[in-house]
């Protein structure tokens, strides 16, 4: 399915990141379980082999070449869609223990399965964010909350940061074009600020992350309800 061992291995390099066999081989078991499942749903427009190498795998995988992610770190994926950044990321490392949301329950389906394919012991929940972060088992219970998704900085910080302990990270992965900082007065309503903002190349493609550190506890009041965080971002 994948391009094969030593091409895959060339593109990791370009990166500075390391291949191994063991490595590659469940990657090509993700991407092939990726291609068969979403003939049954919409998981992904990219179903090109050096394509879901490129624009899944490795730009998933950057995120903790960037990002510092500790030793033993429990991380939720909001939104994750078809496992992405973080089931990669699991497959280079293993010692963080993570948790998989999404709102569709055929998603999460597919997600169990792969996870089982694939020996990762996530957790997965079938939710929206703005109702799981407001349980007590999972407000503020995280050292890192990501995101790669389109919706604006904003509005992914109202859903993001309620998750994160303080102290601990909120990290997403945009495109070139948004202005993160127009977010800044979000963010610190959240109960956090910009730590970092990493611009860099994928390939062909301008790619930027931005953590947000987590520096005091999240009002209560937020995240608010779905048509509110729409109609009226912070």
């Amino acid at each position: 399915m994948l391009p094969v061992f030593e091409y895959a291995s060339s593109l990791f390099d370009q990166y500075e990141l390391e291949l191994s066999h063991e490595i590659y081989e469940k990657l090509e078991v993700y991407a092939a379980f990726l291609v068969e499942y979403n003939e049954k749903i919409n998981l992904t427009a990219i179903t090109e082999p050096t394509e879901i190498l490129k624009k899944h795998f490795i730009d998933s995988i950057l995120l903790q070449k960037y990002v510092e992610l500790p030793l033993n770190c429990s991380m939720i994926d909001v939104g994750t869609g078809a496992g992405f950044p973080s089931i990669p990321i699991n497959i280079l490392r293993p010692d963080i223990h993570l948790t998989l949301l999404d709102s569709l329950k055929k998603r999460t389906v597919f997600l169990q399965e792969l996870c089982d394919k694939l020996g990762i012991s996530a957790q997965i929940i079938h939710g929206r964010a703005e109702d799981i972060s407001k349980l007590p088992e999972y407000r503020e219970k995280f050292n890192i909350s990501c995101a790669r998704a389109v919706a604006n900085m904003s509005v992914l910080s109202e859903l993001c940061l309620p998750f994160v302990a303080v102290r601990g990270k909120f990290v997403a992965m945009k495109g070139p074009n948004e202005d993160i900082y127009s977010s800044q007065n979000a963010i610190t309503l959240l109960g956090g600020e910009i730590s970092s903002l990493i611009e860099y190349d994928l390939f062909d493609e301008r790619r930027k992350i931005v953590s947000v550190k987590k520096i005091s506890q999240t009002a209560t009041k937020y995240p608010r309800n779905s048509a509110r965080i729409k109609k009226y971002p912070l």
